[in-house]
């Protein structure tokens, strides 16, 4: 990526998260999260309360890149051929035809995923891997730019599956979108009349521009001494802290640098600086981590744990 190149996609990465914002008031870190998961060809779970504003986060990312977009209610009787689609024979072509399922749209909201059975938690899961489903022993692509917004409901609340760490670490980064404050309470009050903001929003870009970024981000220059920093910062995770029973794997690694890439180039830039990393390491590794049951019975949490070894692992100097 040239430094020009880069310019380009920070001034659009910029009107992306300004058009979504019309919609998605007061939570423009939030958006930038969410296009960067996009732009990194990676997948976000939003850890939440119902009503804060998820589903017009999806609704408002399709609208804004004209991509298609899907709504998946998991519940625990959902079936994975209500995910990813069935083949059926059709009586007139003596042949078996392929439906597919809603999952094969670029932006899908799979709402409250840990309300479903682990079973059909997995075909979810191997869609997001892959980018394609099998049936019948015949592959069908999902297209790109593929993002799958996950929600689910706090765990503490009853008739929920909880996701198991392996399943956790395909999530390329875990947030939440929470409550709005004040004013953009207010603000969102004074528009009730407008059933859907989503649906006011005008594209800004094509969703095979959005493909063309992707690729583009992948180009970022990421000097050694950043992957060197990485790498001691996941095994530090994997050390001495005694209420982490779980760190980083090179998957979470991985992921860190890939969004890097995008929130550098986002930034205006066609390096990667260790400042990139610090601003992402809570999103992307937090919730690969496993904490101790006696560390979190005391209040001990993921996000303290990596914010101390943040602290410990030294950055490189940047070059002047």
């Amino acid at each position: 990526m040239s430094a020009e190149q880069a310019s380009w996609f920070s001034q659009t990465f910029t009107r992306l998260v300004d058009n979504v914002g019309l919609a998605v008031l007061g939570k423009p870190e939030a958006v930038k999260l969410a296009f960067t998961c996009l732009l990194s060809g990676g997948h976000m779970l939003l850890e939440d309360f119902p009503g804060t504003g998820k589903t017009s986060l999806a609704r408002s990312l399709a609208a804004t890149v004209q991509a298609s977009h899907s709504r998946i209610q998991f519940t625990p009787d959902l079936l994975p051929s209500d995910v990813t689609g069935v083949t059926i024979f059709d009586q007139a072509s003596r042949e078996f035809e392929f439906h597919p399922g809603p999952i094969f749209a670029s932006i899908v909201l799979a709402d409250e995923i840990n309300r479903a059975s682990p079973k059909t938690q997995s075909a979810l899961l191997e869609v997001m891997e892959e980018g394609r489903v099998t049936i019948d022993g015949k592959p069908h692509e999902v297209g790109r730019p593929f993002l799958v917004i996950a929600t689910q409901n706090p765990i503490e609340q009853a008739g929920t599956y909880r996701l198991p760490e392996a399943q956790l670490d395909r999530f390329l980064m875990k947030s939440s979108l929470g409550y709005p404050d004040h004013d953009a309470t207010v603000d969102i009050l004074g528009g009730v009349s407008v059933r859907d903001r989503s649906a006011t929003l005008s594209p800004v870009i094509t969703a095979q521009a959005v493909v063309e970024m992707i690729d583009l981000a992948a180009t970022v220059y990421v000097d050694p001494a950043v992957l060197d920093y990485v790498s001691r910062l996941a095994a530090a995770t994997r050390g001495k802290p005694e209420e982490i029973r779980l760190g980083v794997s090179v998957r979470g690694a991985i992921s860190l640098v890939r969004a890097a890439k995008t929130w550098a180039a986002a930034n205006g830039r066609h390096y990667v600086v260790p400042d990139d990393i610090k601003d992402l390491a809570e999103p992307v590794l937090a919730h690969r981590m496993v904490m101790d049951a006696e560390a979190e019975f005391d209040g001990a949490t993921s996000a303290v744990s990596l914010a101390r070894v943040l602290d410990q692992v030294a950055p490189p100097q940047q070059r002047a």
